[in-house]
């Protein structure tokens, strides 16, 4: 079994089933989110990246499936803020205290806002990062919202 991370310590504090899945993370992969899906052979809408953005004067953490795009209007809307705006990677790093491509919704220095696409709510089980790079954790979407306060919402 892989080294805890903050992200599966979280979950475990939590109560939450979950399984690892480890993968040879590609530092030069073009989208990280689908380099993860396509190594582990996951359908990509059910892989979710974790993305940092800022609406009005927050940080909100995104959770999106790997081959979409979130739309930052919608963000905003959803989030009921004038704009949103993608974090730098820098930024992101230091705030939740990950490495980019490892940058998980669990176990973050400070809780932020999470939201996560509402499609993903189909699946009977989702797939999202697990706290460093080359690993990923299968949840139930529904223990996702109820641990992380999550707001499920169209934002792709």
């Amino acid at each position: 079994m892989a080294k805890s991370t903050p992200a599966t310590l979280a979950l475990e504090k939590a109560g939450v089933a979950f399984k690892l899945h480890e993968y040879d993370y590609d530092p030069n992969a073009a989208r990280i989110g689908m380099q993860a899906a396509e190594a582990l052979g996951i359908e990509p809408a059910r892989l979710l990246k974790t993305l940092m953005a800022r609406g009005g004067n927050d940080v909100i953490c995104v959770l999106a499936p790997s081959d979409r795009e979130v739309n930052l209007k919608k963000l905003a809307q959803a989030a009921g803020v004038k704009s949103c705006a993608m974090l730098p990677a820098a930024e992101a790093e230091r705030i939740t205290g990950y490495h980019v491509g490892g940058i998980s919704a669990f176990g973050q220095k400070k809780r932020v806002r999470v939201f996560i696409e509402q499609s993903a709510m189909s699946f009977p089980l989702i797939v999202a990062n697990g706290g460093r790079r080359g690993l990923q954790v299968e949840l139930s979407p529904a223990d996702l919202v109820r641990v992380l306060d999550a707001t499920a919402a169209e934002i792709c």
